[in-house]
């Protein structure tokens, strides 16, 4: 079955880049949480 795209906005994306860079948590973690690949 095909899934549909997570679509993030750019607030999003700056709240989940500003997580990595300022809180250090990793992108990996980050990606699990959000469903990111």
């Amino acid at each position: 079955m095909s899934q549909t795209r997570k679509h993030f906005t750019a607030a999003e994306k700056m709240a989940i880049l500003r997580r990595h860079l300022l809180e250090q948590v990793p992108v990996s973690d980050l990606c699990d949480e959000y469903g990111i690949h």
